[in-house]
């Protein structure tokens, strides 16, 4: 853990780092295809799974390079596998490129290391089909094991940095269970966002005529003040939009439009009893 917590803190990686971030933003434009790689359609970021192709089939040619005969079948799967890392590889830098500088120290090794793995499974598939099957079984365990350092790397960036998680989630817990007045009707004004404090939670406010929503005020992706934010959009459709990485939300309901952020923001639910505006837990 000390090794991760100095890679977490090794700002001599910065400078690549930045010019990384800038190069994949500038490369990846167009808002549509930020979106699909993000995994906006999917509900959560779509490089985790788009990992699970080459990553079982590297591990299933591991396999079968240890059974007699398997050989056709242990180079097709690795050739499966090294083709298939190419999207994963390009939502993966999308999805890093929107991170924290600590999250993209560590990631820029994750990505090292899968670097490395892809290279050595390749060389692997070239030595196979040239019939240096020792060769290419040796190459293979070695991207393997890189290829475990990468996912290692990767783990610790989900789940004890916590990048690609919904950070706005574990705000539902601190609302109070039962309804808790936030102000009058009257004193919220109509369709602009307020921010109101609720169990020592930021809540965003948006009233249309008597009707009142409410999301979570920190942004799920890396907790952008939301009320901060643009309004775009009318009725129904009106959405806030993250100061921080432009990550886009429908009021309403809290669904995603436009990423960086891949899933819902969490919603509040609310009611008006004689003129105040009442917030509770789900």
């Amino acid at each position: 853990m000390q090794t991760l917590t100095r890679l977490q803190e090794a700002r001599s990686l910065d400078p690549v780092s930045d010019r990384l971030q800038a190069a994949v933003t500038k490369a990846i434009r167009p808002q549509r295809l930020r979106d699909l790689l993000q995994g906006i359609w999917l509900g959560h970021p779509l490089h985790p799974v788009l990992v699970q192709v080459p990553v079982s089939a590297f591990l299933s040619a591991a396999v079968l390079d240890l059974i007699p005969g398997r050989r056709r079948a242990a180079t097709t799967l690795i050739a499966l596998g090294t083709g298939a890392a190419a999207p994963a590889i390009v939502a993966g830098w999308l999805d890093w490129s929107q991170m924290t500088r600590d999250r993209r120290r560590v990631g820029l090794v994750h990505a090292a290391a899968n670097a490395v793995a892809v290279g050595l499974y390749a060389a692997s598939l070239a030595a196979r089909l040239n019939g240096r099957d020792a060769r290419g079984r040796v190459l293979s365990y070695a991207g393997l094991s890189a290829a475990g350092l990468g996912a290692y790397l990767g783990g610790h960036l989900s789940f004890a940095q916590g990048a690609g998680t919904n950070q706005a989630v574990p705000e539902i817990a601190r609302i109070p269970a039962d309804w808790t007045a936030v102000g009058s009707l009257a004193s919220l004004p109509d369709r602009k966002p307020t921010v109101r404090t609720v169990g020592n939670v930021p809540v965003l406010l948006y009233r249309t005529d008597d009707q009142v929503c409410a999301l979570i005020e920190r942004c799920g992706h890396e907790t952008g003040p939301l009320g901060e934010g643009d309004i775009v959009g009318e009725g129904r459709d009106a959405c806030v939009v993250c100061p921080w990485h432009g990550s886009t939300f429908r009021l309403a309901d809290g669904a995603v439009v436009h990423g960086p952020a891949a899933s819902d923001q969490p919603t509040v639910p609310t009611r008006v009893r004689d003129g105040m505006v009442e917030l509770r837990q789900p």
